[in-house]
């Protein structure tokens, strides 16, 4: 009888595991990403060029777009997030970049419409290549800038905004970064280029 019970309970066990992950795939990626609506930039902070972006263009002129520029506002789940601005900087006196490299502050903000607190962390929830190579964050180039760095918990219908930092080569051409705003659901992506 023991016996029994025994080999029910890793069935069990795996019955609701399986259950729990249904439930979180269907839930959080029954959406697409899609843009709300073309913010404009702010203007860079001291000692910070920013970067120029292309116009976005409106989103009934568009395709369903994969991928998304710099002042877009892009809806994935009831979370709309928004690369704001991207700057450069060759730090300070006492924080520089590894020579042939630059500093590069990108600026985001993020609004949890939905009906659960969000989790945000720059090391889990964005991923980044610099022309097509895997790249991670810098703590230099968090140094080198004012602007706070993203991260932490948002409660339903809050705003967050904040910056996450890279060190890239002098003569990168494309930055692609990609928000997911949990384990279960797509990614907004995000590109930039340095001209």
């Amino acid at each position: 009888m023991k016996e029994k019970k025994r080999r029910k309970l890793p069935i069990i066990i795996i019955a609701v595991i399986v259950v729990i992950a249904l439930v979180g795939i269907l839930s959080d990626s029954e959406d697409e990403p899609s843009v709300v609506a073309p913010t404009a930039p702010p203007t860079a902070q001291t000692g910070e060029s920013a970067i120029p972006s292309p116009t976005p263009v409106p989103p009934s002129e568009s395709p369903q777009a994969t991928t998304f520029g710099v002042g877009e506002q892009v809806e994935l789940n009831n979370v709309i997030v928004t690369l704001t601005e991207v700057t450069q900087n060759n730090g300070s006196q006492f924080n520089t970049p590894t020579d042939g490299y630059v500093y590069v502050i990108c600026h985001f903000l993020i609004e949890n419409n939905s009906a659960k607190d969000l989790s945000v962390s720059s090391i889990l929830s964005f991923e980044a290549y610099v022309d097509d190579f895997s790249t991670g964050t810098s703590l230099g180039a968090s140094i080198s800038t004012d602007a706070e760095s993203i991260g932490g918990d948002l409660a339903a219908g809050k705003k967050m905004q904040g910056a996450i930092c890279y060190e890239l080569p002098e003569d990168w051409r494309e930055l692609e970064i990609t928000f997911s705003p949990s384990f279960w659901s797509k990614g907004i992506t995000f590109v930039a280029t340095s001209d």
